[in-house]
């Protein structure tokens, strides 16, 4: 018997294709028959609590997996999860928007149909200025073709898409899926690379103290493999930076230290600012990477490859993708012993944590005892606050255990981007660290997860309110936050024993709370830190003291 085939069915069986496995998003009467369709295929549906925490679920989830998805009504839904689609586009993220959208007749007739805002184009107009690719299937004959187009642009391109389905439109027979095709990025201009390539294996064959700067589109394009073999070959120290922490191994012997400008280590800062060739693969020069514009590195010294071209001192080569570069280059380089170029600081060990009986728990201490606690298993993500600015001295040791959007900085995305890390990586155990003020903003989802027996640990710094805000501007009531019972809420999402909930305020009572966490493998965990007021990271008191400075000079 010959299937039936619909576009629903065809936009699913693509997705599945691509590697989606877990769709996410909210129920809406305008997407309810393509959600039909989803319960009766291979994808597994994850409901969430809302839109937005939907979206960054996807995020976190495309970071791990290659790809995400989420799927909301039109208007009160496209619009909610908007903010996760920016973070998406700033970041790199292949995130895959599918909206539902009022029935064909209704739109041709201009009918005010509820959720509507203006006319039936807003919606797709703005997702224009937010993805890579946009469309309304208004034609079952079309709607295959412009399915592939958008996913392969998604997929090429580490960028979001959108697409708009009327509801009508979403039942409607159509072809067959044939054989998937790849939009290739455009190619390398061969005689560019080749020049390109040989100028800057001259210049690193001459530098005496050559090093890697590890970037984020290493991540975002997955070419760390390729960075590695790289390093490895020609046997040359690298450094990493926050948004790529974890790019490559940090247990590796020819790991420096991570690079943050002036916020760096010492002698990771000497290493990566006096090298006489810096490497700089697929960085990104944001703030936050360079410790609000503090570097001091030497154009004349560098070889910054990334973002479809390679520049060498004042010499520019456009047209060259950077995985080219980096296969090309590795065997061009003359081998080293990189005992030559020895990190000037090998590797740290990570430092215990033996606690004090009774003793008030400080910041300092609460993120050595989280250090001490990660391993190999543990995913940890780092919310935009102290625990951002914390967590760049962590070891991760092995390369893809860390996340964090730096970049796009949207408080509130990383407990909801631990439902899609859990699912994407059912091996590991997502870690969140998160502040009172970030959690506030999507704490519904810790249901999501004990939904979906993630057993995430989830550990709220409860520093009473916005303490980034506090630190980078005269405070105000503006930063002030209601006390949550945070280490009750498991209790309230959930009504048998799938997870546990902890307050803690001294450093013994950390360490037992850590070691309970440790024998939950397969529950939820939250704990509750209790800090004093104020109290904050090296790295967000450095933030805010920058940041202030900065503001005089105005």
């Amino acid at each position: 018997m010959k299937e039936h085939h619909t576009v629903s069915r065809y936009l699913l069986g693509r997705l599945h294709e691509i590697g989606i496995q877990h769709l996410f998003g909210v129920p809406g009467d305008y997407v309810l028959d393509f959600l039909d369709e989803v319960i009766a295929g291979p994808i597994q549906w994850v409901g969430n609590c809302n839109e937005l925490n939907a979206g960054y679920a996807a995020d976190g989830y495309a970071r791990l997996n290659g790809a995400g998805a989420a799927v909301v009504t039109y208007g009160v839904g496209g619009l909610s999860i908007l903010n996760a689609v920016a973070g998406a586009y700033a970041e790199h993220v292949p995130l895959v928007v599918i909206s539902g959208a009022p029935p064909s007749r209704r739109r041709e007739s201009g009918a005010m149909v509820h959720h509507l805002v203006s006319d039936y184009f807003l919606q797709l107009d703005i997702y224009r200025k937010l993805t890579a690719d946009a469309v309304i299937l208004t034609d079952p004959s079309t709607a295959p073709e412009e399915i592939d187009r958008v996913l392969g642009h998604c997929i090429a391109r580490k960028l979001p898409v959108y697409l708009e389905i009327p509801a009508d439109i979403a039942v409607a027979p159509c072809r067959r899926p044939g054989k998937l095709h790849e939009i290739p990025l455009p190619p390398s201009d061969p005689a560019v690379l080749a020049e390109c390539v040989s100028e800057a294996a001259e210049k690193i064959n001459r530098a005496d103290h050559p090093l890697v700067l590890a970037g984020v589109e290493l991540v975002r394009f997955g070419l760390g493999g390729d960075a590695l073999r790289l390093v490895e070959t020609v046997e040359i120290p690298f450094s990493t930076m926050v948004s790529s922490k974890s790019a490559l191994p940090e247990l590796h012997p020819q790991f420096v230290g991570l690079y943050q400008g002036g916020w760096s280590r010492e002698a990771v800062r000497r290493q990566v600012e006096e090298s006489d060739c810096l490497l700089s693969l697929g960085v990104w020069m944001t703030d936050l990477d360079t410790g609000m514009f503090s570097m001091n590195l030497d154009d004349r010294r560098m070889i910054a490859a990334g973002g479809g071209q390679v520049r060498i001192g004042h010499h520019y080569y456009p047209q060259i993708r950077l995985k080219d570069f980096i296969e090309r280059l590795t065997p061009a380089v003359r081998p080293r012993s990189y005992l030559a170029s020895h990190p000037a600081e090998s590797y740290r060990p990570k430092p215990p944590f033996a606690p004090e009986k009774s003793k008030m728990l400080t910041a300092p201490r609460l993120y050595q005892c989280i250090e001490h606690f990660l391993d190999d298993r543990m995913i940890l993500l780092a919310e935009p606050g102290d625990a951002f600015c914390a967590a760049p001295e962590f070891h991760i040791e092995e390369a893809e255990n860390f996340l964090v959007q730096s970049y796009y900085a949207s408080i509130g995305y990383c407990t909801p981007a631990a439902l899609g890390v859990a699912l994407a990586c059912p091996g590991k155990r997502p870690v969140v660290l998160t502040g009172d003020g970030a959690f506030q903003m999507t704490a519904q989802e810790v249901s999501t997860l004990i939904r979906h027996r993630c057993p995430a640990l989830i550990l709220v710094i409860n520093n009473d309110g916005y303490l980034i805000e506090r630190l980078l501007h005269e405070d105000g009531p503006y930063n002030d936050l209601q006390r949550w019972d945070y280490a009750g809420l498991p209790r309230v999402f959930d009504s048998g024993s799938r997870s546990v909930g902890m307050r803690v305020s001294t450093e013994d009572e950390l360490d037992g709370a850590m070691k309970i966490a440790a024998g939950e493998k397969d529950r939820l965990v939250l704990i509750e830190a209790c800090l004093p007021n104020r109290d904050c990271s090296a790295g967000l008191r450095r933030l805010g003291d920058t940041f202030r400075k900065a503001r005089q000079k105005r």
